[in-house]
């Protein structure tokens, strides 16, 4: 037992191989072969459970027990659960010890106490090995798994998909091999020990139901936890009893069971007492074992089957069974099989006693045969047919046709466990078998029966109704067998020598009015399929195939026989008086069945028969289909319509309007209008069109009073109302021709404007008000209910689907004019007259809306028992489709359907009552339960209903309105009404544990790809969670409590015994995804692989960037040590990485899904980058230098795990890989012929990063101008036809790649923002020391110097990310500091070639012409320091100077043209960056005594602008400081600024002025200055004229500073131009005393101030004190350099005229 334990998950997946086989898409042989050969132990000792004993119960006493060769010791509770646990199933005590150690890791994932999780446990491995066992049988029968005979020896020596057979086989055969048995006897055999393990099962059953009963009638009440377990281990014996049943059902085929093993069979079956699931499970085995001891191909001898015929009749006949049908049953079963023995036999087999079978014995076994369904036989396989399969879609018709024939049987006793589906096909084949073996071996019989049959139709006719309808029993039951089995239905059509379609020719002769019913119910059956339909049809017309040995049939069912019927009732109920219609305000209980036509009294029932098969032929053969529309005399349609008239009843009515609908598949728009105009001619006459023309000639009156009877009468009962809304959903369904557009109205656009208001939403009502609003309380039986619900949801549906939106905005939008192109006669008409506009109307309305919930809302355990295509799945699943599709739609309708069927209602339009509601949220936020019912549906095994829900629960939980709403007490949180509810009575727990289970990864899913269903609920439940993390980033989520948060108020807490804690949370499944899930197989990426793993990534970066869950999100994942698990995995890339099978260099690649791969790759790099740099600040501010310096050891590619072991995997710098996989050029636009007109840009959704087409928005536009061409007759047709087709298919080619590279463009951006961030993070707070760090400076620096060279010129937004990180490089390598790697050495000259190669690439950079203001910004900073830097390392008369000059000059004119550009207007701050270069940049040409720059700054007059701009400096301070704006004049783009960027103005203005003083230390420099007219510029700008206690008069608390400041460098400017020039050049000594003189008072004022000397002396330390001493100092300079003191005391002598050379 603890082998099967342990082995679990292995059985699970030996379990989904072997139904992969059986499906045909097993991907891995090798591994089936030997998960099964791993298996074959536990299968052998499956059916030989150990009973508990003492000798075990004194062993676990003892305290000790071994599991897997390991000793555990136990103490009393242990003991005494495990003991409690082998007494509840009867299990060998060290069993089930070990059973329940292994239930101790379970009970956490099931909620449960350890002792259930044990029972629960226990009951599902069985099952699973049990189903596994049950394929492994069935498949070595399966012939289609034989060895292809055209395969050579090496490839048939290796097993494959297609040659499993023998493995099967040879399985089977070890299995069944028989244990050792003691002397003298003989081992029991394994289909013996499945009978025995049978039995044990049923005594459990009576047991358990024991137990239920005994609690009921004592009073007590079990738990609602302990009935449920009940409930799970009734269910879980009944499915074992179920697959035992059909292992021993295929091992009988294999003939491996023993006669003895038939006997006790057969003993078994004779004491049932009820007619329950378990005597149907018995069934097969038993039909099969009667099958292979009786038969003549069974393999037993003559002999022995005669030997068991003589004792086994005698005995049927003689003993008295508790259910004597089924002892008739057993008894026609054995003679159908039996008989063979007799049929097609040259020489007839000899008795035992020598004698031939004579007349006589034939006879005999023919009575016995029919004395047989005397008592019940076929009554009892019939239900078995009928009650095998669940009673989900209800047939008014057939469940009268059982009523009519099952009345010596009852039914099977219903059951909430249904049977499943593959042991209904074993039933069903093997009942398919009693019909094959019947027909062919007891032909004699069937004659007999049939003419027995017809006497007794005779008599009953005349003497009353006594007759027994088994032909009719047989018949019937041969419909419901090959019914949805459609290629077990072929055998009928294939050979016309078969017995079987003998058969058919032959009950399909002189029929009476019941065997008619019966022979059209099982051609209906044999009908599926297009083949089928096809064939059946064509037996109709009498043209089948016809036998070689058969004369052709007649007087037989046709459908020449099938329409004189019809036409014949249909012209008797002409002139037949209407039925009474009842009041419209009543509905009755159920259907009318009067018959005011005449004739026999099964009339109706023959003719809805007739009318049920020309609705399957119609509906599934197009041959079929078309034949009728076309025959001139059948008029398909109007008969049709006679017969749904007010004089038959509901049951015909309702097969007639069936009959309507299956006209209607893929019907023409000319097809679908003509049925509209009769069907509302019919509504207004009633009974026929012809009497409805008459009525409708004269126009006006009461719009509705002629359609209120027929409305009434159509309301009543289930079927009328299911058949009609059908026919409403069908004639709204598009016309073939119209499905591609849907801009057209699927009715005649004035159908009904002569006496109503035009249109059909007299029809909407019907179906919206009358049935899905009122009979959901009218209804009692479940089975209708969930069917006419079902056929609504559809109706409405069909009408929201099928509205085209698009339309609208394209008319506004786009150059084409949709008015004259579209089907309809407007826009406006298509809007207000399109059904859509009234369904939707009709959903605001309570009652509907309140029909819609009751139809989502079912209970959990129902659905998850309920078949994926049943009513009761299908109907939920639709209702939330239209509750998704009614939040999408509604702002439409809202804002331009509603107001525009408003503005064009007239008078006689009725509106719905009660469509109060102002949006479909506040429908639901009244229903809340909504949600709890979505989130539960998530885990209960139904893809379909898995995916729609989680659609919904993604719109709700993300909605403005739903979020925003404050919770009033429905939950703890207090946050919004979603989260609210979820939290009541902790629901959001099971939701959340059942996403958890479906979120595990599973090897098997990855062989089944993308489109697996488990595949498409993780990638669901993914973008359920990113999605609404998105909505509320900051804020209690849904997808925060579902993940394991506990939510309090507006924060999150995670508790200390919560899954969390336990590692089981819904975040635990995702870290798993992003753990385990791979990225690709066979050395390539897989797009759909990526897809999933980056989803889940950005659920967990969602989680980690939010301040409010961050610190749990960062500590979790943290313990996973996932930035380790990351990097060992992270995947490196080159040119020739193949992203789904291309290369990102391929020529089709942006056509083709690879490039969502590489864009899906490029999104998780990302993440993992932005996860590492978050980690890096957090462990820096949490001060855990451990924990950095391992996390900084596996950033640079070595990570050492908690066993010492060190792994080396790629590093930061490797996962830089993905920069060179380039994108290539854009493809080229097609060239346009058709459609060069049309503007596609109103189809670019530019709101969206990147903007992209909307490929719908594109294809609708192309087909509105198919459209208007072949309106126009510009295109004929032929090659240019195709020409305009394929010129749409290139241009919606060429809009996906625009979307793909756009998509691409930001991924790969977004990556390299997150590697250069993780790289600047790593330096600003990584454990860098020393030589390290200035090692991985200079390799990152010499990584990313060929790429920045390349962007700078070609791509100026990805240069951007990589020319700031090499700027922060510079900064953190600090050139100018002590000890610098520049000094002399190899070191340094590396390090300064690295540099000089990053100030070369600058360079080029800022002459690119794709250079943007910000990269030239970056640039000229890099440039900047490097320069600087170097300046301090370097000698100023070196080579390496000279070098850089000769750099500068070799970037031409160029660059001091941008530069100065830049300087005077740029960007932001890029012209204080271009003033600092160029000051740099002079520094450069002084140390080289060069004036090339001087030079060129003169060439450009910018030397000029820039002593120009000095004039203007304090006006524009003043007047940004007091109104917050610019004053005019040469102001830059820099001065568009608010007053608190004023101090950026300043250094604005200090940068010119620095530039004009590094200028100013030539002379040559000086001299361009002056020749400026910088003092006339100083005395222009009043700077020094200013009060020096007043300054600027800014509104700025650094006023005075700032004014200071400036002063300061005009006094410097002008400083250094006078030093420059020198005290030789009189004229500029006596401009600057000139300026001395004429600002005397300022300076006297500054020196004053400087000095303390007066009043003003206070305030000298707060404000400038510093600045103000350099500008004394300055001043000082400027004085003694122009002697102004000297000049100005000098005594006023004449001067001396002498010249005299000094």
């Amino acid at each position: 037992m603890a082998e099967v334990v342990d082995s679990l998950g292995g059985i699970q997946g030996l379990y989904q191989d072997l139904v992969a086989v059986s499906e045909s898409r097993l991907s891995s042989v090798e591994r089936l072969v030997s998960e099964l050969e791993a298996t074959i132990a536990d299968f052998k000792k499956l059916v030989d459970k150990a009973p508990k004993n003492d000798k075990s119960r004194q062993a676990l006493n003892a305290g000790k027990i071994t599991v897997a060769e390991e000793e555990y010791t136990v103490n009393d509770d242990f003991k005494q659960a495990a003991i409690q646990l082998a007494d509840t199933l009867d299990l060998d005590e060290l069993d089930a010890a070990r059973l329940f150690l292994a239930a101790q890791d379970e009970a956490a994932a099931l909620d449960r106490p350890v002792v259930e999780s044990a029972l629960i446990l226990f009951q599902e491995q069985r099952q699973f090995l049990l189903e596994s066992l049950r394929l492994v049988c069935r498949l070595s029968l399966d012939d289609d798994l034989d060895l292809d005979p055209d395969l050579d020896a090496d490839d048939a020596a290796r097993p494959t998909p297609t040659g499993l057979r023998p493995v099967f086989q040879e399985a089977v055969a070890l299995i069944v091999q028989a244990p050792p048995a003691g002397p003298g006897r003989s081992a029991p055999s394994f289909p013996g020990r499945c009978l025995t393990a049978m039995a044990q099962v049923r005594h459990d059953l009576r047991q358990l139901a024991a137990r239920v009963q005994g609690a009921a009638v004592v009073g007590a009440h079990p738990m609602p936890q302990v009935a449920e377990l009940q409930e799970v281990q009734r269910s879980s014996l009944t499915s074992q009893h179920e697959s035992l049943a059909a292992i021993v059902t295929h091992l009988t085929k294999a003939r491996y069971l023993r006669r003895d093993d038939f006997r006790a069979l057969l003993d078994t079956v004779q004491l049932v007492d009820r007619p329950d699931h378990l005597l149907v499970h018995l069934m097969p085995p038993l039909t099969q074992a009667i099958a292979a001891f009786a038969s003549a191909e069974g393999g037993a001898a003559f002999d022995d089957a005669q030997e068991l015929h003589r004792k086994l009749v005698p005995a049927l006949q003689r003993d008295s069974w508790p259910l004597a049908y089924l002892q008739a049953a057993v008894l026609a079963l054995w003679l159908s099989e039996y008989s063979s023995w007799y049929v097609d036999t040259p020489e007839p087999p000899r008795l035992t006693d020598g004698a031939v079978e004579g007349e006589e014995e034939a006879e005999s076994r023919s009575d016995l045969f029919l004395h047989a369904l005397k008592r019940g036989a076929l009554d009892f396989l019939l239900a078995l047919s009928i009650d095998v399969k669940p009673a989900e879609w209800y047939d008014p018709v057939r469940a009268t046709l059982r009523g009519l024939l099952q009345k010596k049987a009852p039914g099977i006793t219903a059951d909430t466990i249904p049977f499943s589906d593959a042991f209904q096909v074993l039933l069903l084949e093997q009942l398919e078998g009693f019909a094959d073996a019947f027909i062919t071996n007891m032909p004699a019989t069937l004659r007999r029966l049939r003419l027995e049959e017809d006497q007794e139709r005779l008599e009953s006719l005349e003497l009353g109704p006594t007759q027994d309808y088994d032909l009719e029993k047989f018949i019937v039951m041969l419909s419901y067998v090959y019914e949805h089995r459609p290629i077990a239905a072929l055998s009928f059509w294939q050979d016309a020598d078969s017995n079987l379609f003998g058969f058919l020719q032959w009950v399909s002769r002189r029929l009476s009015t019941p065997r008619a019913c019966a022979v059209c119910e099982m051609l209906l059956a044999l009908s599926e399929g297009e083949d089928n339909a096809t064939a059946a049809h064509h037996f109709l017309l009498d043209e089948g195939a016809v036998s070689t040995s058969k004369v052709r049939r007649t007087n037989a069912l046709n459908w020449t026989q099938i329409f004189y019927e019809a036409h014949y009732f249909s012209s008797k109920i002409r002139d037949a008086p209407a039925l009474p219609q009842p009041p419209t305000t009543a509905f009755a209980a159920g259907p009318d069945r009067t018959d005011r036509s005449g004739g026999e009294p099964e009339t109706l029932n023959m003719l809805e028969s007739y009318l049920r098969l020309t609705a399957r032929l119609t509906r599934e053969s197009a041959t079929a289909r078309a034949w009728l529309l076309a025959h001139p005399t059948v008029r398909i349609l109007d008969l049709l319509f006679h017969l749904a008239s007010n004089a038959v009843g509901s049951h015909l009515r309702a097969c007639a309007f069936d009959a309507l609908q299956a006209v209607l598949k893929d019907k023409s728009a000319e097809l679908g209008e003509m049925v509209w105009s009769m069907l509302d001619q019919w509504i207004a006459g009633g009974v026929n069109p012809l009497v409805a023309r008459a009525k409708l000639a004269p126009a006006g009156g009461d719009p509705r009073s002629d359609g209120d009877g027929v409305w009434a009468s159509l309301g009543l009962g289930f079927e009328e109302p299911h058949a009609f809304v059908r026919l409403l959903q069908a004639l709204v369904y598009p016309a073939v021709e119209q499905r591609d557009l849907h801009d057209a109205l699927p009715f005649p656009e004035t159908l009904g404007s002569s006496y109503r208001e035009p249109g059909i939403e007299a029809y909407v009502d019907f179906a919206m008000g009358r049935v899905f609003a009122l009979k959901r309380t009218e209804i009692i039986d479940v089975i209708q209910a969930r069917n006419l619900r079902l056929v609504c949801i559809e109706f409405i549906m069909t009408c929201l689907s099928t509205f085209n939106e698009d339309l609208i905005i394209l008319a506004n939008r786009s150059n084409i004019a949709v008015d004259a192109v579209m089907a309809t006669s407007s826009l406006a008409a298509y809007a207000r007259l399109h059904p859509f506009g009234r369904v939707m109307e009709w959903l605001f309305n309570d009652g509907v809306v309140a029909a819609l919930i009751d139809t989502i809302h079912q209970d959990a355990i129902e659905v998850s028992r309920a078949a994926p295509h049943s009513p009761l799945i299908a109907g939920v699943v639709g209702g939330i489709q239209v509750v998704i599709a009614v939040l999408k739609l509604q702002p439409t309708y809202l804002d331009i359907v509603r107001p525009l069927i408003k503005a064009h209602a007239g008078p006689r339009r009725v509106p719905v009552a009660d469509a109060t509601l102002a949006s479909f949220e506040d429908a639901i936020l009244n229903r809340l339960e909504l949600v709890v019912d979505l989130g539960l549906y998530c885990g209960l095994g139904h893809a379909d209903l898995t995916l729609a829900s989680l659609t919904l629960l993604e719109q709700l939980s993300t909605s403005r309105k739903m979020i925003a709403a404050p919770s009033r007490g429905a939950g703890p949180s207090g946050s919004n009404k979603v989260l609210g509810i979820l939290q009541v009575n902790d629901e959001y727990e099971r939701i959340s544990k059942a996403l958890a289970a479906g979120m595990q990864p599973n090897a098997r899913e990855l062989d089944a790809g993308p489109d697996a269903p488990g595949y498409l609920i993780k990638a669901s439940v993914l973008s359920f969670l990113h999605r609404c993390l998105t909505a509320l980033p900051h804020r209690p989520a849904v997808a925060h409590l579902l993940l394991g948060f506990t939510c309090a108020g507006d924060r999150l807490e995670v508790g200390e015994d919560g899954t969390f804690a336990h590692d089981a949370a819904l975040f635990d499944a995702v870290l798993r995804i992003v753990v385990d899930y791979p990225d690709g197989s066979d050395g390539q990426l897989e797009g759909w692989m990526l897809r999933l793993r980056q989803a889940a990534l950005d659920v967990l970066r969602q989680l980690w960037s939010a301040p409010l869950s961050s610190v749990y999100t960062m500590l979790q994942l943290r313990q996973y040590d996932l930035v380790s698990i990351l990097y060992v995995r992270q995947p490196l890339v080159g040119r020739h990485a193949l992203f789904d099978g291309r290369t990102a260099s391929g020529p089709d690649f942006l056509l083709d899904r690879s490039a969502s791969c590489f864009e899906s790759f490029l999104r998780q790099r990302a993440a993992v980058l932005d996860y590492s740099a978050t980690e890096v600040r957090l462990l820096k501010e949490a001060r855990a230098p451990t924990l950095q310096a391992r996390l900084l050891a596996t950033l640079l590619g070595t990570t050492t795990t908690p066993e010492g072991e060190e792994l080396t995997h790629p590093s930061v710098l490797d996962l830089f890989d993905f920069v060179d996989l380039e994108l290539g050029d854009r493809l080229a636009a097609p060239p346009l012929r058709f459609y060069a007109d049309i503007d596609f840009r109103v189809c670019l959704r530019e709101d969206e990063d990147p903007p992209r087409y909307e490929l719908a928005s594109v294809r609708q536009l192309l087909l509105l101008r198919q459209k208007g061409v072949h309106a126009s007759g510009l295109v004929p047709g032929g090659p240019e036809e195709a020409d305009m087709l394929l010129e749409a298919e290139n241009l919606c080619a060429y809009c996906d790649a625009e979307n793909q590279r756009g998509r691409l463009v930001v991924a790969r951006l977004e990556t390299l923002k997150a590697w250069v961030a993780l790289v600047l993070v790593m330096l600003d707070r990584g454990e860098f020391v020393g030589d390290a760090k200035r090692s991985f400076i200079l390799q990152t620096l010499q990584l990313i110097l060929p790429k920045l060279e390349r962007y700078a010129l070609t791509n100026a937004t990805e240069a951007l990310s990589l020319a700031r990180l090499s700027q922060a490089l510079l900064v953190h390598l600090d050139l100018g500091a002590p000890g610098s790697s520049l000094g002399p050495g190899r070191a340094g000259d590396v390090a300064q070639e690295r540099l000089f190669q990053l100030f070369r690439v600058c360079l080029r950079g800022i002459t690119s012409p794709v250079a943007t203001a910000a990269l030239r910004e970056i640039f000229y900073v890099v440039c900047y320091r490097y320069l600087v830097g170097m300046a301090d390392v370097a000698n100023p008369a070196s080579s390496q100077t000279r070098h850089r000059m000769r750099t500068v000059r070799a970037a031409g004119e160029r660059l001091t043209d941008v530069l100065c550009d830049d300087a005077d207007g740029g960007e932001g701050t890029c012209p204080i960056a271009a003033l600092f270069l160029l000051d740099a940049l002079v520094a450069l040409a002084q140390d080289e005594d060069s004036t090339y720059l001087v030079d060129a700054l003169a060439r450009l007059n910018f030397i000029g602008i820039m002593v120009e701009a000095i004039k203007h400096m304090p006006a524009e301070l003043r007047a940004m400081g007091t109104s917050g704006e610019s004053a005019p004049g040469p102001s830059l783009a820099v001065y568009s600024l608010t007053r608190l960027d004023l101090p950026l103005l300043l250094s604005y203005d200090e940068a010119k002025l620095s530039l004009l003083v590094r200028i100013a230390h030539t002379r040559a420099g000086a001299t361009q200055i002056l020749h400026a007219s910088l003092f006339h510029a100083v005395r222009e700008s009043g700077l020094f004229a200013l009060d020096p206690d007043l300054g600027l008069d800014l509104e700025h608390p650094m006023a005075m500073t700032m004014y200071y400041r400036l002063l300061l460098a005009v006094i410097r400017l002008l400083s250094a131009v006078l030093i420059s020039r020198g005290d030789q050049h009189e004229q500029t000594m006596e401009q600057g005393r000139a300026f001395l003189s004429a600002h005397r008072a300022s300076i006297v004022a500054m020196f004053k101030r400087q000095a303390k000397i007066g009043g003003i002396h206070a305030n000298v330390d707060e404000d400038g004190a510093g600045d103000l001493a350099d500008v004394v100092e300055n001043f000082m300079v400027l004085i003694t350099m122009t002697r102004f003191l000297e000049v100005e005391d000098a005594p006023l002598l004449p001067r001396s005229t002498m010249k005299i050379f000094t």
